[in-house]
């Protein structure tokens, strides 16, 4: 049978590739992003989703493309505290950020035109984007993020350049975070050479310590940045809720793709989240989260700091659910977790070489700390230690 040549662009990904380990009871796997299901509000969620259905059908209908009024107007609501100016109609509620990606993909990239993206970046951008058969143009990212001088280079060379995708807060693989001189610069750029910036901000709430920057979207000074964001690491990554917020421009024409898409998102998630609101703090579940997911960090760098040889480096993230680890120049974390760290350590992570747009560098590998308690998160790293 002959496929759409765009298939040629989609292949399983490393982390899919790992999941058919997850039922090895031996296997200790940093490789998801997965947050700790023993923080997710099943009780309350409980509460909502039996009031939901023993009383109110009409979350069981179908309802508009955009997304439930009242949801709409909790994450608008959510946004303005943030800094951010918008209203309910400037918020599109999709399956996840996720879906956001492949919407923006959609509006925004024919075949050839240039993705900007950081480097490393988050390989579900990658996977969204690929089927539109993009070219990338990777950016040097330092401890403070995204390059600036490097991304005025990349621009000023790339006449294709139609969209620049960014994890600014916490990123996705490495836990960095864009500072503000640079977010204004971005913006600045972004005006210059006419750029659509999608912000991915799954990780944004998620911050341990130090004052929250403001996002993008807020410094955004020509409607031109498209916000995303999720309930999956706030709430529960299950009931796949997200949203988009942009100019009405934009959201109009995402509103017209999800309708082509999937018509809507779940009425009776949505409805259970915008119920959830209504009735608990979830601002108060998010400062619980935080302080648990401070904890693992901690106890991953300290089990790093005290098993692993000098010679490997490892990020700090201020917030988030991962830190990026570096060896020396010539390892290769694919090869070491296929020949060693798999069968004989029985330890699992991402390995680095995945999540590069352009060359890939092979001396890298992404920890999750979120999804294991304390004794597994050591086990795993004194086993990792051993193996090196």
């Amino acid at each position: 049978m002959r496929f759409a040549e765009r298939m040629g662009r989609v292949a399983p990904s490393a982390i899919r590739d790992l999941l058919r380990h997850g039922a090895d009871p031996e296997l200790i796997s940093f490789g998801g992003g997965y947050p700790d299901p023993a923080l997710f509000p099943a009780a309350e969620l409980n509460e909502v989703y039996a009031e939901l259905l023993t009383g109110n059908r009409a979350a069981l209908q179908y309802c508009p493309s955009n997304g439930l009024a009242a949801l709409r107007e909790h994450v608008a609501k959510r946004l303005a505290g943030d800094g951010i100016d918008c209203a309910a109609d400037d918020v599109l509620i999709i399956q996840g950020a996720q879906q956001g990606l492949d919407l923006a993909g959609k509006l925004m990239i024919d075949p050839g035109d240039t993705v900007v993206t950081e480097n490393p970046t988050f390989l579900g951008a990658l996977i969204a984007f690929n089927p539109f058969e993009p070219a990338y143009a990777p950016v040097r990212t330092d401890s403070d993020g995204m390059d600036m001088a490097d991304l005025e280079r990349v621009l000023s060379e790339t006449p294709r350049a139609r969209l620049l995708y960014t994890v600014p807060d916490y990123q996705n693989p490495t836990g960095i975070t864009l500072s503000l001189d640079r977010r204004r610069r971005l913006i600045e750029l972004a005006n210059s050479y006419d750029l659509l910036v999608v912000e991915d901000t799954p990780y944004r709430e998620l911050r341990f310590d130090g004052a929250a920057l403001p996002s993008l979207a807020s410094l955004d000074t020509e409607g031109r940045v498209l916000h995303l964001g999720t309930f999956s690491k706030i709430l529960a990554p299950g009931m796949r809720l997200g949203w988009a917020v942009a100019s009405t421009e934009i959201v109009e024409k995402l509103t017209l793709l999800k309708l082509a898409a999937d018509t809507q998102t779940s009425t009776l998630n949505m409805a259970a989240a915008a119920l959830f609101l209504d009735r608990f703090d979830l601002d108060a579940h998010i400062r619980t989260a935080r302080a648990a997911y401070a904890h693992k960090r901690d106890v991953m760098l300290a089990a790093l700091r005290e098993h692993f040889p000098d010679t490997v480096s490892f990020t700090v993230p201020r917030g988030g659910l991962f830190t990026w680890l570096t060896f020396p120049a010539g390892f290769d974390t694919a090869a070491f977790m296929a020949d060693v760290a798999l069968p004989r350590a029985r330890v699992a992570y991402v390995p680095g070489a995945t999540f590069f747009p352009g060359a890939p560098q092979h001396n890298h590998a992404r920890l999750n700390f979120s999804g294991l308690s304390d004794d597994r998160i050591v086990e795993g790293i004194t086993r990792l230690s051993a193996a090196l």
